[in-house]
């Protein structure tokens, strides 16, 4: 059986140690701040991103870099190697579009490399889980194809639900109108999303007050979870710079789930431009993602 990589975006926020162990390529997405482009060579910590949020900057994001993406195709096709991507999702950024075509135009130029590109209809660690579940497979023997033929009949199983602290970082990205952001920001509104079937970032409801949408979002991780909810598959608990809550929904799902296989890391700032500081996510498997 012909060897193969697996690669992925680097807002499927896995963690760095996880990323070097397994040997994920990652194709960089880009973010903008003060005229400065982030994502190469030159990266801000999360502390750092975040805190320049707080003050009032606000960061422009961009797609995967065609070049990059040729690039990295190429390096792994010169060692022979098949390659199966697995891209943020189509619904939501740019990128997706941009690896399907540098994926034809490394293929076309190297053939016998087979380049498969799946769109995880996710973001975050939802991407994130549907690589490390492609990671697993791989380990137990499975094919480049029976991988990609898995993924495509589990992936809406992979679910996301959140919540941010400030509704301005969504008005400003078009999923709010400013009335909505100015009236909830008054009366302590804080909205709940969800990803939806096509991969869109859709409202699920609000909650009054900080502490009550934490436990509203593990209040509807459990009902979507279904059959999952007796296996001890992985959750993912994600933030924006905001540790203390994190950990809070780590200890509800603990005590709830009976289950210590949490794994916990901060949004990148390809996303986190849109949802700002202090949002906190909970990425899992379910049998509805609404």
């Amino acid at each position: 059986m012909k060897d193969f990589v697996i690669t992925a975006d680097s807002n499927c926020d896995l963690l760095p140690d996880y990323i070097k162990e397994k040997k994920i390529g990652i194709i960089p997405h880009y973010y903008d701040l003060e005229g400065i482009t982030y994502g190469d060579e030159i990266n801000l910590t999360p502390k750092e991103f975040y805190d320049r949020m707080r003050t009032g900057l606000m960061p422009t994001t961009m797609a995967s870099n065609p070049a990059v993406i040729r690039e990295t195709f190429q390096k792994y096709a010169d060692q022979g190697l098949d390659i199966l991507h697995i891209s943020f999702s189509s619904a939501l950024s740019g990128g997706h579009s941009n690896v399907v075509t540098g994926a034809r135009e490394i293929s076309e130029e190297n053939p016998g490399v087979k380049i498969i590109v799946l769109d995880s209809l996710n973001v975050s660690m939802g991407e994130g889980m549907v690589v490390m579940k492609a990671v697993q497979l791989k380990e137990a023997g499975k094919t480049l194809e029976e991988i990609a033929e898995w993924i495509e009949a589990n992936k809406l199983d992979f679910c996301v639900q959140f919540t941010v602290n400030d509704l301005f970082h969504l008005q400003r990205g078009g999923r709010v109108s400013k009335m909505t952001a100015i009236v909830g920001s008054i009366i302590n509104i804080k909205p709940l999303l969800i990803v939806n079937k096509e991969g869109a970032l859709v409202s699920s409801g609000t909650a009054r007050g900080r502490k009550k949408s934490l436990i509203t979002i593990v209040d509807d991780m459990e009902k979507q979870m279904g059959k999952y909810k007796e296996e001890d598959n992985v959750i993912c608990v994600v933030h924006g710079d905001a540790q203390e809550d994190a950990e809070y929904i780590v200890k509800l799902i603990k005590e709830r789930l009976h289950t210590n296989n949490v794994i916990v890391n901060t949004v990148s700032p390809s996303i986190g431009a849109h949802s700002g500081p202090g949002a906190v996510g909970i990425c899992f498997m379910g049998e509805s993602r609404e």
